[in-house]
């Protein structure tokens, strides 16, 4: 329902709120190639999208069940299911040469990156078929590397010095 910035944040591509309006902290944060969209229709259209989203990646079938710490690990392509997930270290995704290779990540509550963690990405992985898909909240804490989709239930909270890839996305599924 808000979107709340509290430094100099940069924003690369869209920014939106759906079904709220409030887009609180810009400036001093800045959306750069793209608009800010507050309960317009592409907001509104994007909170649909997230929904469906959200239920496809919760619905998908376990390909494993994960430890909740997932550095130190190297995983291929599927579907990995857990409690709360968290990232202590490096976690590789392998594509193993298939730039289409999926890695859906299904965290029963919490996921929540320790500083200086990071998702590193080979052999042709792309951040754009990464899905967290998490059922309630997500933070990445300072100086996480992160690569990928989040769709959280509650929320995501971003802490100073993020990077995230700019093939994917953050969403929050609205609360039925």
């Amino acid at each position: 329902t808000t979107v709340t910035n509290t430094g100099p944040s940069t924003i690369s591509g869209d920014l939106g709120v759906s079904p709220g309006s409030a887009v609180v902290g810009f400036p001093p944060g800045t959306v750069s190639n793209g608009v800010i969209h507050a309960a317009d229709a592409v907001a509104l259209q994007a909170q649909a999208d997230v929904t469906t989203a959200y239920n496809d990646a919760a619905g998908r079938a376990t390909t494993a069940t994960v430890t909740a710490d997932l550095g130190g690990q190297t995983l291929v392509a599927g579907v990995y299911t857990g409690g709360a997930l968290g990232l202590t270290g490096a976690l590789t995704l392998d594509a193993q040469g298939d730039p289409n290779a999926v890695f859906v990540f299904q965290a029963a509550s919490t996921l929540i990156t320790e500083s200086t963690s990071s998702v590193n990405l080979i052999n042709g992985a792309n951040p754009c078929n990464v899905y967290w898909q998490v059922g309630s909240s997500a933070t990445l804490n300072t100086t996480s590397q992160f690569q990928g989709n989040i769709l959280a239930l509650t929320d995501i909270s971003m802490r100073t010095g993020n990077s995230r890839s700019s093939g994917g996305s953050m969403s929050k599924e609205p609360v039925s």
